[in-house]
């Protein structure tokens, strides 16, 4: 236990440590922060590595346990409806849970918190039913991503501008530690009962499916609400000038997430207590188990949470105004190239996805070549976003195009990477990306006077876009080289084959060598090509050689003829 909460506590300071120093580093040299301000920031730095060791835990120990204890069960009972029902109750029910979404619920305005997460939920359960039913029916993947996306961008273009950007956002967050385990558990185990020779690359694409869901249903959304109010659904705390107020102004946010945490998960509990005594039956050391990581998960995420909305946010949101007021602003564009990149390097589940990929690869695609392609994707689409900010250029003319070039190159590269690209969206969209990029933007756009509804809000759908292009152009690259590997291996295939044709036998000559096989040997019926045009070529010599031989012979003959003759006379 010990051993596995001191990885967390690594995995967890690799993600938050980088973005810290940057923050740090700026302090010092062109946006120092407030005094207290950059208190509250250090102490939500340590508390967000904290809660995020604690919740992972919590999810390893319980959530994916339950997720695929679960999963097996449903697909014993090989009903259809069962699946289908429990899958949709199963997806709204764990993405509510999932701590990236409400980060950016409390960022949202316009919108109670409850009714953006419930909408998103509900995509999220639409879409998985769908995602599962694809894999029963065996319907092809790049086709369903197509025929969504176009339904998406056809709502899209009838929604109200101001949830557009929103929309998408939320997208790239409903893929993260709670909701994955359950997803990949159910897709798993409907993969293995169908069996087949499709059965890995099923495993891949739940995700991205279900990611489609929360976007569809966030634009119908925002046809029935007015986005025109301003403010935010999160406010930054009032200032604190002392340790009394920096403490307290903790103990309050704690306390008031905590009872929101909670709320959050019972009905995940409530859900396994149901299973537990109709279905399941778990031992009393597996439950026991379960019931620990779900304290673990409880404490670790309003830990979390407490952190990104009381030190986090808050200092990002200072940062990007203060960046955005220099003289220089300019600064911003390479700035956000290397805040991209170091965003994505330090995503635990980033690294999880290259190994993956290398290993289905065989090594052909290494780690090194999937990492660079993801962070240099990463910081392509912050410069694109803080251009887009500063511009106030519509985010149409970003996704658009981007999305057509992506569905374009499931056309083109092989189908595991098609899978494995769109479900990495929401990896390179992790925790940082919500709890510090978008809070950046957002203080960008209010200090250059920006509309945040429309500018700031889409950093975290731009970032989540970009892996679908870079991966499966990776994709691309790896099928060039099997052609290209294929190819010479034929040609030297060939080579060999023609070269060896011509060989002779070591120390033999053809013109006094034996024939190979002697007439009527069993063997004779298989000789090869080769060995055809060594017989033929040693037969035509022996020919050759047998004339010669006659008539040095009849030349004897008549010359012993001539000298009896003389002898006579």
């Amino acid at each position: 236990m010990t051993t596995d909460l001191l990885e967390k506590l690594k995995e967890a300071a690799q993600s938050v440590l980088p973005v810290s120093a940057i923050v740090l580093a700026l302090h010092f040299t062109i946006s120092p922060l407030p005094f207290w301000s950059l208190m509250l920031f250090l102490t939500g730095t340590l508390l967000l590595i904290i809660g995020m060791s604690i919740f992972t835990m919590g999810a390893d120990i319980a959530m994916m346990p339950i997720g695929e204890a679960i999963g097996a069960e449903l697909t014993k009972s090989k009903n259809i409806w069962l699946i289908v029902g429990s899958a949709f109750i199963l997806g709204v029910v764990v993405t509510i849970a999932e701590p990236d979404l409400q980060v950016l619920t409390k960022q949202v305005p316009a919108v109670p918190d409850m009714v953006l997460v419930s909408s998103v939920a509900f995509g999220v359960g639409v879409f998985l039913v769908l995602a599962l039913l694809r894999i029963l029916f065996q319907f092809s993947l790049s086709y369903m991503f197509i025929v969504s996306y176009v339904i998406l961008f056809i709502v899209a273009a009838l929604t109200a501008p101001d949830f557009l950007a929103v929309g998408f956002d939320s997208g790239g967050v409903t893929t993260g530690p709670i909701t994955v385990p359950f997803i990949l558990a159910l897709g798993a185990g409907i993969s293995a009962v169908r069996g087949g020779k499709s059965s890995e690359e099923d495993s891949f694409g739940l995700c991205s499916l279900c990611s489609i869901g929360p976007v569809l249903a966030v634009l119908v959304m925002g046809m029935f609400f007015d986005a025109s109010g301003s403010g935010f659904a999160f406010e930054p705390n009032a200032s604190v000038n002392n340790l009394g107020e920096l403490l307290d102004s903790y103990r309050h946010g704690f306390v008031l997430l905590f009872e929101e945490v909670l709320t959050i998960l019972l009905p995940i509990v409530v859900i396994f207590i149901l299973f537990q005594f109709i279905r399941l039956k778990l031992s009393k050391t597996k439950l026991i188990r379960i019931l620990i990581g779900i304290v673990y998960t409880l404490i670790g995420l309003s830990i979390f949470l407490t952190g990104v909305n009381i030190g986090f946010m808050p200092a990002g949101t200072y940062i990007g105004k203060e960046l955005a007021t220099l003289p220089y602003n300019w600064i911003l564009i390479p700035l956000s190239a290397i805040i991209g990149f170091f965003v994505v390097y330090a995503e635990p589940a980033v690294h999880v996805l290259n190994k993956q990929v290398e290993d289905i690869t065989s090594g052909s695609i290494s780690k090194k070549m999937m990492m660079t392609g993801l962070s240099l994707g990463t910081s392509a689409a912050l410069i694109l976003s803080v251009v887009r900010i500063l511009t106030e250029i519509s985010i149409w003319y970003f996704l658009l195009p981007g999305y057509l070039l992506a569905l374009g190159l499931t056309f083109f590269t092989p189908k595991i990477f098609t899978a494995i690209a769109f479900d990495s969206g929401g990896v390179a969209a992790g925790t940082m990306t919500a709890a510090f990029l978008l809070p950046f933007a957002v203080g960008i756009c209010e200090a250059v006077g920006g509309n945040v509804m429309t500018d700031a809000f889409g950093i975290i759908a731009m970032v989540a876009m970009m892996p679908l292009i870079t991966i499966q152009v990776v994709g691309v690259i790896y099928n060039m080289k099997l052609m290209h590997n294929k190819n010479l291996e034929e040609n030297l295939h060939t080579d060999l084959l023609f070269a060896t044709s011509f060989d002779e036998p070591d120390g033999s000559d053809s013109t006094t060598a034996p024939l190979p096989y002697a007439e009527g040997d069993e063997n004779s019926s298989n000789l090869n090509n080769k060995n055809d045009l060594d017989l033929h070529t040693t037969h035509d010599n022996i020919i050759e050689l047998t004339e010669d031989q006659k008539d040095a012979n009849l030349t004897e003959c008549e010359q012993e003829n001539n000298l009896t003759a003389r002898k006579e006379k």
